[in-house]
């Protein structure tokens, strides 16, 4: 088989993660003009994280020639990955989403890189199917979801492929990457609607000098958006009803923004069994500072009312009318505890009902709350919908758990005035759609009567494409018009249901009025997705978008593969989506007939190890297994090969044990991604949490997701016994350990709180590269084994610290910082290579009545220099900085570090190892201190270079 020369790629050597890090983390923050406020996805991957790997997967490494067998000057190298560093910093920002300059530069490294991988492969007999310098291959992510890889492929200058099974999430990239390209340019046709009673929140113009990208199409979205909640307000308007504001608030009507209703069942007291009792889990409405609202109920015999009251609530007012989670709730009337099982028993019986609690309008001079009244309190019974989703809940207890209460149907999730107002808006889509077909003609769109589906371009296809977003609208709506809506006191404010992947059981909730000029109103829905359509979706490549089943798809044949996975059984997506899906089937079955063939978005072939679907957690593992082997598999055999292939895995949690940290999940994706034949030449921890959040209570917060960088594994690759295993692990992770903790020169460091899980790159590239590496029995290692090898070295590690810190290392891993045996240390000091009596000398033990402590960097003296002490091991000079900088800041510890400059970079290495130790064991303040030290250890150098006063300097700090 002729070779192909492929040169290393800037993802396979080093990346700038901390700016990577730093701006997935900011954009968790970010709302307005994000693609993910188009539509609902789940666990979507930031678009600087994906977008820096995309780039990094396609650029040549600066020293690539040199794996090639060629000199190369290192120097020069460094300089020009500096450079491509310096781009991916600039690429990554938010503000540079759409910064021409910015992506053209990167744009133009990407096919800087590809011409060089051609002119090496320029006589490969396949070199014109594969290697054209004239046309970038093409992208595809076969796992799209949320679609943020095939997007940033596109806006990085590719041809962008992305497929599903899931059709909710082919109808997002639909929407985000084919079809703008389809329509750019192009100027509305819709006619303009006048402002609505000179409100300008009504406007539909939304002038542009000129109509580049997607502009046009997105200010033609929000003009019919406009009309249908015109029209819808011709048909239901009456449904949503204003109130009379009373005389301390202004008088007059005023437009309601919300009703609060709390759940009922019938008293379990014999005595008030006729009455509806209502379960609240709080009375407070705002709990603002100096604004703060609640309700009081007022009894009267054998009813109850609700009344308004401003001031600071009761602790009784706060509770609601709770009971504790295990006693559930409390009857109002009669005090009678109301536990779970009578509620679920209610629910089930059909006996659940919902009483008005308040009800919140806009007034004056803000948000006005008042107590229910006709027709607003009686208005829900007497509303009927003619459509409902009678689409069954699926049986899983981990993530739906209204069924336990009787709501077992979609439709169940929904007041019937919130079903009546969806499926108008509904209806309204397909009538937009024809409108907008027949205004496309009259502007002069010529039709040949070919759908969006078929590739249609036409007055037709235009109308379909309009169709897409503006039923997208109504499915999003779905999200904040249903009855697991609550409301947050502290924010005086609706919170949509899917704030976790789940639907969970509300007890009160919220019902926003779906005219209300806020959240839950159709044109604001609208108006904020159509941010995204004409501010961030990239058009100037086209793009396909395909449902298809990741275990049997061709589509990656010859393409770049960036993808993300299910992870294991995190989420349900199929399950989640059904939500949306009933939504989206209504109205836009006629525009994609195929796309929306099934009643249910499909589940059997869905890569999630879904116990309840599959019977047992082995047969759920077994499934996922074998599924995503061979979907790994697919990209392994079909991934253009002159690229390696990113795949994301994203932990759930994290398990220290024996492997370190690592849960059954990845372990079983990883096994599949070797199984199917991948070697595994990387991994970068991928940070998308809030800093603030890295290390936690007890625990320590990993890196959101995993990158794998991996390359198809030889098709004659050898096996290996466990011994030369070991000796090459031995040999190649200590100083890939070395690199990652900023050892090389041009390499971007590695945090301490993701080496453990950056460490399994190198360590699995070992592992992976081989067929199998054989145990003494003839049996290959698994993969478990193989990580608990790896963390091992990792932790383990140290022959190049002196005796004394070596025994430290040791007795702390045994005993922390609480005192053992002296028999115990003495045979461990003795076999490092030292005595109890030399560690107790260099003061960093206390030894006596038969016990040995390790002291504390508190414990440490303040008047220490190093210039007067003779035995100063790696880890006194550590723990001396621990104590400095968290005593007196970086300054000076930069200067104390200036006087141990022969051990400035054991000391950074001893803190790694002492972070990776300390996360094992679940040692969290330990940890903080050892990570706080690494995390400042740029700046302490820094002030160690600036010092120029010495050590008094030091003591100068140290008396203030």
């Amino acid at each position: 088989m002729y070779p192909i020369k492929s040169p290393k790629k800037l993802i396979e050597t080093s990346l700038p993660l901390d700016a990577i890090n730093e701006a997935a983390a900011r954009e968790k923050s970010i709302r307005h003009g994000h693609p993910s406020t188009l539509h609902l996805w789940w666990a979507r991957r930031p678009l600087a994280a994906a977008r820096a790997v995309i780039f990094a997967q396609m650029v040549n490494d600066p020293g690539y020639e040199r794996h090639l067998g060629r000199g190369v000057n290192k120097d020069k190298a460094h300089l020009e990955r500096e450079r491509l560093f310096e781009i991916l910093r600039k690429l990554v920002q938010w503000e540079n989403t759409n910064n021409e300059d910015v992506l053209e530069q990167a744009r133009e490294e990407i096919r800087k890189s590809w011409r060089e991988t051609c002119a090496l492969n320029k006589g490969h007999p396949q070199a014109a199917e594969l290697f054209n310098p004239d046309k970038l291959p093409a992208f595809h992510d076969p796992f799209a979801g949320g679609g943020a890889l095939p997007l940033e492929a596109q806006r990085l200058g590719l041809e962008s492929y992305a497929s599903d099974l899931n059709p909710v999430a082919v109808l997002i990239n639909k929407a985000m990457i084919e079809i703008p390209p389809k329509f750019a340019g192009r100027p509305p046709i819709g006619p303009e609607i006048a402002v609505d009673k000179g409100t300008k929140k009504q406007a539909t113009r939304d002038a542009f000098e000129e109509w580049s990208g997607a502009k046009g199409l997105a200010e033609d979205v929000r003009r019919y958006g406009a009309w249908m909640r015109e029209e819808a307000f011709k048909r239901i308007g009456h449904l949503y009803p204003q109130v009379d504001l009373p005389k301390e608030h202004g008088g007059g009507k005023a437009t309601v923004i919300a009703w609060l209703w709390a759940r009922t069942v019938k008293s379990p007291n014999p005595a008030f069994s006729h009455v509806d009792v209502p379960l609240v889990s709080t009375f407070v409405l705002s709990s603002k500072a100096g604004k703060e609202v609640y309700v009081e109920p007022i009894i009267e015999g054998d009813s109850y009312r609700f009344e308004v009251r401003t001031g600071k609530p009761s602790p009784s007012a706060a509770a609601g009318t709770t009971a504790g989670k295990r006693a559930a709730f409390i009857c109002l009337l009669s005090k009678s505890p109301i536990d779970y099982n009578y509620i679920r028993a209610e629910g089930k019986a059909g006996r659940m009902g919902q009483k008005l609690l308040v009800i919140v309008a806009e007034g004056a001079k803000g948000r006005v709350y008042l107590p229910p009244c006709e027709p607003h309190a009686s208005i829900l019974e007497q509303v009927q919908p003619d459509w409902i989703p009678n689409l069954n809940l699926p049986n899983n207890p981990r993530d739906f758990k209204t069924p336990n209460y009787g709501m077992n149907k979609f439709g169940d999730l929904f007041t019937t005035r919130q079903l009546v107002a969806l499926t108008t808006f509904s209806d309204l889509v397909q009538e937009a759609r024809l409108k907008a077909i027949v205004d496309a003609k009259r502007a002069g769109m010529t039709d040949d009567k070919i759908g969006v589906d078929e590739a249609g371009l036409g007055a037709t296809a235009y109308g379909d494409a309009l169709a897409v977003y503006l039923n997208m609208a109504v499915s999003k709506l779905s999200d904040s018009s249903n009855t697991i809506v609550t409301w947050k006191p502290s924010m005086v404010q609706a919170i949509h249901m899917f704030t976790k992947q789940a639907i969970p059981m509300t007890w009160d909730f919220v019902e926003p009025n779906i005219f209300g000029n806020a959240m839950g109103d159709y044109f604001v829905t609208l108006s904020n997705m159509m941010r995204v359509l004409k501010n961030e979706i990239s058009v100037r490549v086209g793009a396909t978008v395909l449902q298809q089943d990741a275990a049997t798809q061709k589509i990656s044949i010859n393409k770049v593969v960036s993808t993300d996975p299910p992870y294991y059984d995190n989420i349900g997506y199929a399950d989640l989506s059904d939500f949306f899906y009933v939504w989206l089937r209504r109205a836009l079955r006629p525009v994609y007939p195929n796309l929306f063939a099934t009643m249910a978005v499909p589940k059997d072939e869905e890569l999630v190890a879904t116990p309840y679907r599959h019977g047992s957690k082995e047969k759920a593992e077994k499934f996922f297994l074998d599924g995503m082997t061979e979907a790994m598999h697919r990209l392994a055999e079909q991934a253009h090969p002159a690229f390696p292939t990113t795949i994301y895995y994203a932990f759930k949690q994290s398990d220290t044990t024996d492997i370190g940290t690592g849960n059954t999940g990845w372990e079983t994706f990883l096994e599949a991604v070797i199984k199917a034949g991948f070697s595994i030449s990387g991994t970068w921890p991928m940070r998308t949490e809030l800093a603030n959040r890295m290390i936690g209570s007890g625990t320590n917060a990993l890196a959101s997701s995993i990158v794998l960088v991996c390359r198809k594994r030889a098709a004659d690759a050898p096996t290996i016994s466990r011994r030369d295993f070991l000796r090459e692990l031995k040999e190649e992770l200590a100083e890939a350990v070395d690199v990652m903790i900023g050892g090389a020169e041009g390499i971007s460091p590695v945090a301490p709180v993701d080496l453990a899980q950056a460490v399994i790159g190198p360590g699995m590239a070992i592992f992976s590269k081989y067929t199998a590496v054989l145990e003494a029995d003839g049996k290959a290692m698994t993969v478990h084994s193989a990580l608990m090898l790896i963390n091992r070295m990792l932790t383990e590690g140290g022959d190049t610290f002196d005796a004394d810190t070596q025994f430290c290392l040791g007795w702390f891993d045994e005993q922390g910082w609480s005192a053992g045996d002296f028999g115990k240390a003495d045979v461990l000091a003795r076999a490092k290579g030292t005595s109890v009596k030399g560690v107790h000398e260099a003061g960093v033990v206390e030894s006596g009545s038969g016990k040995v402590r390790l002291l504390r960097p508190s414990e440490y003296p303040s008047d220490w220099t190093p210039a007067n002490d003779n035995r100063v091991p790696i880890w006194e000079a550590c723990h001396h900085l621990i104590r400095v900088l968290s005593q007196t800041g970086e300054t000076s510890a930069g200067v104390l570090l200036a006087h141990c400059h022969e051990k400035v970079e054991p000391i950074r290495q001893l803190a790694y190892r002492l972070y990776t130790l300390c996360e094992r064991k679940k040692w969290a303040d330990d940890a903080r201190a050892y990570n706080e030290l690494i995390i400042s250890w740029p700046a302490i150098v820094a002030a160690s270079h600036e010092s120029e006063t010495g050590y008094s300097g030091l003591q100068a700090g140290l008396d203030l």
